[in-house]
């Protein structure tokens, strides 16, 4: 049942956001495409964050502070456990980025094999 996969990841990653920004992004869409996991991310803008980027230094400031801070999220080992054993392989690269002005976030997780989704009709 990818979908179920597919969901229990959304919600680590909204557990993981929420913890260590402050907040979770409001709405999450992941995709599992072979050894790829997708995740799109819409309301991930704080209050503040969205008077900032009003400003043309404002965005560039958001954006590079949000693109930096969650690439540093995920060097934490045990963060990195916790989604290599949930899809039981293991994190070879992380892509991110935000659009500011449409408040959607994109993370690619790539893993170093495809992720299989049998087994997970038994969780």
């Amino acid at each position: 049942m990818t979908k179920n996969l597919e969901h229990k990841f959304s919600m680590l990653i909204r557990e993981i956001r929420k913890e260590y920004i402050g907040n979770g992004p409001r709405e999450i869409n992941t995709r599992i495409v072979g050894p790829w996991v997708i995740c799109e991310m819409k309301g991930n803008l704080t209050n503040v964050e969205k008077f900032m980027i009003k400003s043309k230094e404002g965005q560039l400031m958001v954006h590079e502070a949000r693109t930096e801070l969650v690439k540093n999220i995920y060097k934490d080992p045990t963060l990195k456990n916790k989604l290599e054993e949930m899809m039981n392989a293991k994190i070879v690269s992380i892509f991110t980025d935000i659009n500011i002005e449409i408040d959607t976030a994109m993370t690619v997780f790539v893993f170093d094999k495809p992720i299989m989704v049998e087994n997970d009709s038994k969780n």
